[in-house]
């Protein structure tokens, strides 16, 4: 430390006592002190044997914390070493720096493991993800932009695919059909992460791919492969080329224009990350491609679907009634996607909803000629009707005979406006009383109505009963009736017995 002092002093002909404080990340006092010493005040200095550090003696603890628990913050490593030994006289920050020094000398395990990897054979493997730089400045505004990088596994060589909009399938497809017309072929399979681009769903590392992009990634000739979820190592190849894309390429440039950024990225393409040396193959990667990755890319076919022309798409909001707007009408939506962007052109005579996520088509209608009209497809929403039977089957199946039909003609005939919330009411208190006394509920449904709030104090009143133990077969449980009860009792409250009574003034 101290003859960095001095080498970035240089007797006054380089950086300032503050400049130097900043960069070692010590006190401008210790930085003066430093550089009054003369070499042998220097030597003497570090020869002293009283001269130590006062977490010294506590070395062997953290460094045992710290070999069983690598991830420990000094912050925690402090609060546990005060908890042990009371208080030390040592700032939080001197700790933070010990526990930093320890750390670069204790050989701590690490939480994942790691082999080499042998290089693979051209024209195998593309690595492939897509990223995202915000606050570029382009024609005066700040944009976000989108990209995607494709990286041979073998040779290096990279190419990178633009978007000035976020990615959907269709724009994720248009940009692998650049990279392989850039690479002039296709490998045998692709790498990606769990992006829904790609994949839509995984359980026990069963994938559910997105179907449109399978379709054409079948149809280019290569496999997809993906990646574990929340395991972006295990395509380092290009994990590390995204941040290069991001800190070379795009990041502190100011651009004039859509197509200036488009030129900017393929002269970088071209005269940087191709023409470089790789660190790791030792070779250029435009010059290892040619000669040993190039003749075993297999021909790419481009899919018919990409020649045809694409109809525009545009992005509509779905309001909470799952209702998007298109040409002065209204159209439904599936309930999933109530509330949310969705792409919607038209094409033939017919309004096409897609997922902007997947690219999926979630939804078609005739296009409506008239205005100010809801165009509404009944299968996007809850069908009441089935949620009714289904509630009514769920009460049937918990009672025997015709009980359970019974129940739930009385329920509709007694309450018709809110019968679905008297049945979910009835099932739930079935559930939670069961198994019930059948005695009892034949007795109930005889009434001429009944509601769930009559049938929730019934059945808590005989549960009631059976705790206590009282008789059940004479129904003494039941809660009163609405029969006009026996007030003979209370007939002569209020009236005199005879007997005087006499106030005395207030």
């Amino acid at each position: 430390m101290i003859h960095k002092i001095k080498v970035l002093h240089d007797n006054g002909q380089g950086q300032s006592v503050r400049a130097i404080s900043r960069q070692l990340g010590i006190s401008r006092n210790t930085v003066r002190k430093y550089l009054k010493l003369d070499e042998s005040a220097i030597s003497a200095t570090k020869a002293d044997p009283s001269r130590t550090k006062r977490l010294d003696e506590h070395r062997d603890y953290l460094i045992h914390q710290l070999k069983a628990f690598p991830q420990l913050s000094a912050v925690k490593l402090a609060r546990r070493l005060r908890n042990k030994v009371g208080p030390i006289p040592v700032s939080d920050r001197s700790i933070r720096r010990y526990v930093q020094a320890l750390k670069k000398q204790v050989a701590a395990g690490q939480w994942r493991y790691y082999e080499p990897v042998m290089e693979l054979v051209p024209g195998v493997q593309c690595q492939v993800d897509p990223g995202e730089l915000r606050g570029v400045m382009v024609a005066g505004l700040e944009r976000v932009l989108h990209f995607v990088v494709f990286v041979l596994s073998c040779t290096r060589l990279m190419y990178v695919g633009l978007s000035f909009r976020p990615l959907d399938t269709e724009r994720f497809i248009q940009l692998h059909d650049e990279a392989f017309r850039y690479f002039g072929g296709v490998p045998e399979e692709c790498v990606y992460d769990q992006t829904k681009l790609v994949v839509i769903n995984e359980q026990y590392r069963e994938l559910t791919l997105n179907q449109r992009f399978h379709q054409y990634a079948t149809t280019a000739g290569y496999r997809i492969h993906a990646c574990e979820g929340y395991d972006p190592e295990s395509k380092g190849k290009v994990e590390s080329g995204v941040k290069y894309v991001k800190r070379d390429c795009l990041y502190g440039e100011v651009f004039r224009s859509e197509s200036a950024v488009r030129q900017h990225l393929h002269d970088w393409l071209e005269t940087v990350a191709n023409a470089r040396t790789h660190g790791t193959t030792g070779r250029q990667p435009r010059a290892h491609f040619e000669a040993d990755e190039r003749r075993h890319l297999k021909p790419y076919l481009v899919p018919q679907s990409l020649l045809q022309p694409d109809p525009s798409r545009e992005i509509r909001q779905a309001d909470k009634t799952g209702l998007i707007s298109w040409k002065a009408n209204k159209y439904s939506v599936p309930m999933a996607w109530q509330q949310s962007k969705v792409g919607v052109c038209a094409q033939d005579g017919q309004l096409l909803i897609h997922d902007l996520e997947s690219g999926e088509l979630i939804a078609t209608h005739a296009l409506c000629a008239e205005k100010g009209r809801m165009i509404k497809n009944n299968h996007h929403y809850r069908d009441h009707a089935q949620r009714i039977s289904d509630l009514e089957r769920a009460i049937t199946e918990q009672l025997p005979a015709s009980l359970g039909e019974t129940l739930c003609q009385l329920l509709k005939r007694t309450s018709p406006r809110i019968y679905k919330d008297q049945l979910v009411a009835a099932r739930d208190l079935l559930r939670e009383h069961a198994p019930v006394d059948t005695v009892l509920l034949s007795e109930l449904v005889e009434r001429s109505e009944l509601t769930a709030t009559g049938l929730k104090r019934h059945l808590e009143a005989w549960q009631q009963a059976l705790a206590r133990g009282r008789a059940i077969q004479d129904r003494i449980y039941a809660p009163h009736t609405d029969s006009p009860a026996d007030l003979s009792a209370y007939a002569r409250v209020g009236q005199s017995d005879g007997q005087e009574v006499n106030h005395e003034p207030a």
